[in-house]
């Protein structure tokens, strides 16, 4: 294979400089990061319980990973008080805050185009029944 050329399209290229906003959506958009800050920013400052009531399906130990993460990447603010017994609270930082926009942006694209989503999909699933029964 002397001589030979890889096509510039077909060079690996690293996903982040292919796609700017991926390191984004890798913070802000896993599995449970979306439902706690928009739990904090609808509701404000919460203990860990309040949290845990409010997104019923998440465990103890996922939901104390995620708030760590999140204070590590700055968007959770973690604040113990000493007293007897000790009680932490954890509220959204403004950088946090800062994603609000996006989020309500999102939060009207899901009312105007959930449904056709559906809709495809169901299309989709009906093409793909009639395709393997043949």
């Amino acid at each position: 294979m002397t001589g030979t050329t890889i096509p510039a399209s077909r060079v690996d290229v690293d996903p982040e400089q292919a796609c700017p906003i991926a390191p984004v959506v890798d913070i802000v958009f896993s599995r449970w990061t979306t439902p706690i800050l928009w739990a904090l920013h609808e509701y404000g400052r919460q203990r860990f319980v309040e949290l845990e009531r409010r997104l019923v399906t998440i465990t103890p130990k996922v939901l104390t990973q995620r708030l760590r993460q999140l204070e590590r990447d700055g968007l959770v603010v973690r604040t113990y008080h000493a007293e007897v017994p000790p009680r932490v609270e954890y509220e959204i930082s403004d950088l946090g805050r800062s994603l609000a926009p996006l989020f309500a942006t999102l939060a009207e694209w899901s009312t105007a185009n959930l449904d056709q989503v559906d809709r495809a999909r169901e299309d989709y699933d009906a093409r793909e029944r009639t395709r393997t029964r043949r």
